[in-house]
């Protein structure tokens, strides 16, 4: 299967919100979603896609760049998804490898995600593309 890798405008987030739905299991509602990839747009955001032979959405992530005191220049990761039908077919692979050269190419030292304790699949991925657990992710509703 082929695929494409591409950033979107900030202008096209909502076609991704089906995709972010799908992940937060619809936990957050689709006009919350939408309010706040809104206030997103104007911050240091850029949204990654996959697109399948037929270019159907299939795939996304949120890239957040910053600058982090003991790092450098990074990339966050955010809402890494990929349709359940096109895992394990090279797809997350492929797409990792275009997120490292996008990333680099734009001065970035290294990329950073979090992601769910309870997804072991996401575990055994991520460590095999090279990615090490550094600590704990905390959060505090306010």
């Amino acid at each position: 299967m082929s695929c494409q890798f591409k950033i979107i405008s900030n202008d096209d987030l909502d076609q991704i919100i089906p995709l972010v739905y799908a992940l937060n299991e619809e936990k957050v509602s689709v006009d919350l979603l939408k309010s706040r990839f809104e206030e997103m747009k104007s911050q240091n955001y850029e949204c990654a896609v996959v697109y399948d032979a037929d270019d159907n959405l299939v795939g996304v992530t949120g890239l957040w760049f910053c600058t982090r005191h003991y790092i450098g220049k990074a990339v966050e990761l955010d809402h890494v998804y990929l349709m359940p039908e096109y895992r394990n077919k090279g797809f997350g692979k492929q797409f990792m490898n275009w997120i490292n050269t996008y990333v680099k190419e734009k001065g970035c030292n290294s990329i950073e995600l979090n992601t769910y304790v309870q997804n072991y699949p996401s575990h055994k991925f991520y460590y095999n593309e090279g990615f090490e657990i550094l600590g704990y992710h905390f959060l505090k509703k306010i």
